[in-house]
C-alpha cells in the first residue's frame, strides 16, 4: 500500500465509528474471528481499545494484523483501523486510487 492509498483510507475511516472494542480479556481466537469476519465483508473497520486494556495499541494491532492478514492503516490514542481486500473482486467496496 502506498501514501496515497493509506491517505485515502485514513479519510475514509475518519468518519466511521468503532465496531469492535478491545477490553480486557484482550485478543481472544473468537474475537479474531470476529475481526476477521468484519474485514470481509466491510474491508475497513476501526477498532476501539478501552481504559481497562492493559495491552499497548501498537501492539494488539499488529497482532490482528498478523492473525487476520490484514494492513494497518493507522493507529490514533487508543483507535486502530485496518484494512484487507476482499478477494472476490464483484463484492470489494472500496477502490483504492
Amino acid at each position: 500500500m502506498n501514501s496515497r492509498q493509506r491517505a485515502y483510507l485514513k479519510s475514509l475511516a475518519m468518519t466511521m465509528d468503532p465496531i469492535y472494542q478491545i477490553g480486557k480479556a484482550s485478543i481472544t481466537p473468537e474475537f479474531t474471528q470476529a475481526i476477521a469476519d468484519a474485514l470481509k465483508a466491510r474491508e475497513l473497520i476501526k477498532i476501539s481499545v478501552l481504559q481497562n486494556c492493559a495491552d499497548d495499541p501498537k501492539e494488539l494491532a499488529d497482532t490482528i494484523s498478523k492473525r487476520t492478514h490484514s494492513q494497518v492503516v493507522q493507529i490514533i490514542g487508543k483507535k486502530i483501523v485496518l484494512y484487507k481486500e476482499n478477494p472476490d473482486p464483484t463484492r470489494r467496496r472500496i477502490q483504492l486510487p
